[in-house]
Parts: C-alpha cells; sequence; structure tokens
C-alpha cells in the first residue's frame, strides 16, 4: 500500500517538472523570436509609408497636367509621424524608435524619389523618408516655416492636393487636410 502512494507522488512530481520544462522552453522561444518580431513589423511600416510617399507623389503629378486639378488622398499612419515643411517644399515621414536599421547610418538611400535616411539612437534607430520637390508646396494655401506635422491615429487622414497653378514661375501645389 506504502508503494502506491510513492508511485502516485512520482507522477505528481514528473508532471510538474515536465510542465516547468515546457515553459520555459516556451519562454526561451519568445525571448528569441520576440525581436525579430519587432523588427518585420517596424520594417512594413517603413514600406508602407514609402508606399504611401509614393501614393502622394504619384497625385501631385496627376495634377501638374493644368491648373484647378485636385486630388484626394487618405493617408494611415501606424507609427511616426508624417509632416509636410513648406518652406523647404517637402513631405516626409519620421519614425523614431524603430528596431530596424532601414539603411546604412548616416547614409542617404534614394527609392525612386524618395530618400530614405538612418540615424541610430541609442538602441534603436529613427528613420526619414523624405521627398523633395521643385514646385512651391504650401498647406492650407500658406507658405509658413511652421511644420505641419501629423501622429498616427486609427482613421486615416483626408488630405487633398491641388494645383493652384504658376506663381512666380513655379508650379504652387496646395495641400489641404480635409474631412
Amino acid at each position: 500500500m506504502l508503494f502506491l502512494f510513492r508511485r502516485r507522488g512520482q507522477v505528481w512530481i514528473e508532471t510538474v517538472i515536465y510542465t516547468l520544462i515546457g515553459l520555459a522552453l516556451m519562454g526561451l522561444v519568445l525571448a528569441i523570436l520576440t525581436p525579430k518580431i519587432k523588427d518585420f513589423r517596424d520594417r512594413a511600416v517603413i514600406e508602407q509609408s514609402i508606399d504611401s510617399l509614393n501614393v502622394i507623389d504619384s497625385k501631385i503629378n496627376e495634377i501638374l497636367d493644368a491648373p484647378g486639378n485636385k486630388r484626394k488622398i487618405e493617408l494611415t499612419i501606424d507609427k511616426g509621424k508624417f509632416a509636410i515643411n513648406a518652406t523647404k517644399d517637402t513631405i516626409y515621414f519620421v519614425i523614431d524608435d524603430s528596431s530596424t536599421r532601414y539603411s546604412e547610418p548616416n547614409v542617404s538611400l534614394e527609392i525612386g524619389r524618395i530618400n530614405v535616411t538612418t540615424m541610430k539612437t541609442g538602441e534603436k534607430y529613427s528613420v526619414t523618408l523624405e521627398a523633395n520637390y521643385l514646385y512651391n508646396i504650401t498647406f492650407d494655401g500658406v507658405d509658413s516655416s511652421e511644420i505641419n506635422a501629423f501622429s498616427p491615429t486609427s482613421l486615416p487622414y483626408k488630405f487633398f492636393v491641388e494645383n493652384k497653378g504658376i506663381v512666380n514661375s513655379n508650379v504652387w501645389i496646395d495641400i489641404t487636410e480635409g474631412s
């Protein structure tokens, strides 16, 4: 009878040990895979931002044909910020706190019309995606030195790009936020 009680206790001890080994293995796998998952997620956000800048660029090219042309752009921002710098005629994304080194740090990489620059900030990276234009880019009709920045939201932003004509021998492209 005493032998049966010892046998039953041994089964419980083995069960606890096997459970602990299983949990330790799952924790080890998660510890190894979590950085890779973050890396893939950040890389996907950067690729999506490049695609968004390409869409904006194609809409700007569509309206160049004639003054008064206007196009709507819906822009979803998952991470980072989208900004319009009217004084430098630049549209760009900045993705801070990225675990992905998208390009060589401090070296500008051109992907079509977009310049990609990765900067190392501590353990993380800051990736800037920038499209420069030879046109006069304004926001809400104003060519101000204020940088118009937009943060991530769950709903897409709606922008309108419009060809306002030629001013001082330069094409005037106005970007407005709409609803």
